[in-house]
């Protein structure tokens, strides 16, 4: 009986995979398929799709293309850079989105755009205005880069400084009796006061002002660098606004007014006779990766989003990113393994999360200095909390101007429910054995006195191995790590003068220190090597499912069949008619071999 159990569960989680997921796995294969042509027009254009937004790096689950752009900001750092070595690329034309960019992503964007400009290109960035909020500075610093700013006649450039908003829940808990009990080291690491305020604290209306201000200033000097004016007359200009498109014009915030169909047109009379419009990604995915070439390697280990113990991708079917412990530290031993690998690029972007996984990742990175692989860190958007702890102890550290960083500190805690839901006639009520700490995060009560007491405790012992990583991988006394740290968050280039950063830039400069460091000369060629390696469409999906024994071999079963051309091209069709029916569009069919 148990064997048939398992015979029908292993059918049945078949079937879901073979109406359901098959189809998926079909339509990544074939735009992987599409994308792969090489680009061969003799004038190529780049269309850079900023719209939509960037994540920091690719991932590593192929499913997850399908929760956005699937552009990430390495993948455009890299890709430009081939397209700048390309004879065939003649030009980029941006398309700027209306509100912001992640201030550290438009920085490495920039950087990109200036080193491909550098090499001969035009570059033309187009706008449909510039909306007043958040960070639209950022997006704006991007289009002052180009060659030329565009915008179109309807668009107004509202854009007048760099504003964040803030909710507090403090007063709705008080009066709905949520009993937010938390503990904070120090006064700046705000992420509780949401919880537990009504408005913004003096500590967290000074640290927030002041990476609001670094972030600003920075873009700004920027934008006013590649606008040929200075600092203070841009911003005097920007704040006197907001303007029309015609205004922002005569005031030279932009260069010409016309719809992005006038811009695609005169990209391409830039470009020469018979010019291809050819999208960013089509175009990455024709080439692939840098990989270089000789004897010698650099690694390049990535990790984005929440830090967390265990194993498993994240981002399957449009989730969010995350840093798995095991995963990553894997990926760095992999790294060390490697003969031919002769330093480690480290990207991180991470917000931070859990101590125990952030120490795991962190021993990863002593063993690979034992091995005698200099690792370098480059900063994403975030390195901040956890972030930060993974790159502490790292030989050389860069960040952009405007990467979010530090807030060496820790809270953690509890929400007491037990009011709030017996005013709807829920009740909660606990039981416990052993210790007295046994139920010390029950939702049902307070932490007693003791309670809170131990556990206050281990948050100071928490804070003082945070501060003691920092110490030693940055070369400071503990004071003076505790006068910079109290989970205060520091811009990149207020934490290069802080002494928490080595150096301002992107993986470009990264790459370029650790070949310094690892004594490879400027003109030898260094291969590439990236980890942690993408998993294939039935890895992501044996992990996703937990397929295994009965359900496992139907799962190969299927394998076996998609290994074959004209099951492939059946399939298609099956799935091409399917879609049909629903109104969607899909690529062109196969031939029967």
């Amino acid at each position: 009986m148990k064997q048939f159990f398992l015979t029908v569960l292993g059918v049945f989680l078949g079937l879901i995979l073979f109406v359901v997921v098959v189809p998926l796995v079909l339509i990544t294969a074939a735009v992987s398929s599409a994308s792969s042509t090489p680009v061969t027009a003799s004038n190529t254009v780049l269309e850079l799709d900023l719209r939509d937004g960037l994540t920091d790096q690719d991932p590593t689950n192929p499913f997850a293309v399908f929760g956005g752009s699937g552009l990430s900001v390495m993948e455009v750092v890299d890709t430009l850079a081939q397209a700048g070595d390309d004879r065939h690329v003649k030009a980029l034309l941006i398309r700027l989105p209306e509100a912001g960019m992640t201030p550290a992503a438009a920085d490495e964007v920039r950087q990109a755009v200036r080193r491909f400009r550098a090499a001969g290109k035009v570059v033309i960035a187009h706008s449909q205005g510039f909306q007043p909020v958040g960070t639209t500075i950022s997006s704006y610093m991007v289009g002052a880069s180009a060659s030329e700013l565009w915008m179109q006649n309807t668009a107004s450039f509202q854009l007048t400084g760099f504003s964040a908003d803030q909710i507090f829940l403090g007063r709705a808990f008080d009066k709905y009796g949520v009993n937010a009990q938390f503990e904070q080291r120090y006064e700046y690491k705000n992420a509780v006061n949401e919880y537990t305020q009504s408005d913004f604290t003096p500590a967290h209306r000074e640290a927030m002002t002041a990476w609001m201000t670094s972030i600003y200033t920075s873009a700004i000097a920027n934008a006013a660098s590649d606008r040929k004016v200075t600092p203070v007359a841009l911003r005097a200009t920007i704040e006197g606004g907001p303007w029309s498109s015609a205004e922002a014009l005569q005031r030279k915030l932009i260069d010409k007014i016309g719809q992005v169909e006038e811009a695609e047109a005169e990209i391409r009379r830039r470009a020469g006779k018979g010019a291809q419009l050819v999208e960013l990604g089509d175009y990455a995915s024709s080439k692939g990766q840098r990989r270089g070439s000789g004897r010698n390697a650099i690694a390049i280990v990535g990790g984005e989003g929440a830090i967390q113990t265990g194993s498993g991708s994240g981002g399957g079917f449009g989730g969010g990113a995350s840093i798995r412990s095991d995963d990553l530290a894997g990926a760095l031993y992999e790294a060390i393994e490697d003969k031919d690998v002769k330093a480690i690029v480290f990207r991180v972007s991470s917000p931070g999360g859990s101590p125990e996984a952030s120490e795991q990742i962190l021993a990863a990175v002593r063993a690979a200095r034992a091995a005698g692989k200099p690792v370098v860190v480059s900063m994403g958007a975030y390195a901040a909390s956890g972030g930060y702890w993974i790159s502490s102890e790292a030989d050389y550290i860069v960040a952009q101007p405007s990467t979010l960083t530090g807030s060496i500190g820790v809270y953690g805690g509890k929400f007491v429910l037990a009011n709030a839901l017996g005013r709807f006639g829920v009740d909660i009520r606990d039981l416990s054995v052993g210790g007295d700490y046994a139920d010390a995060f029950s939702p049902a009560r307070p932490f007693s006195a003791a309670q809170r007491a131990a556990y206050s405790a281990s948050i100071d012992r928490t804070y003082e191995e945070f501060i003691a990583r920092v110490a030693t991988g940055r070369k400071l006394t503990p004071a003076r790590v505790r006068e910079i740290a109290r989970g205060r968050v520091w811009t990149g280039r207020q934490a290069k003068e802080l002494g928490l950063v080595d150096e301002l830039g992107g993986l470009h400069e990264a790459i370029v220190q650790a070949r310094r460091l690892a004594e490879i000369p400027a003109d030898e060629a260094v291969r590439f090597k990236r980890y942690p390696t993408p998993e294939s469409p039935w890895e992501a999906l044996s992990k996703a499912f937990g397929v295994s024994s009965e359900a496992a071999r139907v799962l190969v079963g299927i394998g076996g069949v998609m290994a074959d051309p004209q099951a492939r091209v059946v399939l298609q069709r099956i799935e091409a008619d399917r879609m049909r029916s629903a109104g969607a569009s899909v690529l062109a069919e196969q031939p029967l071999p």
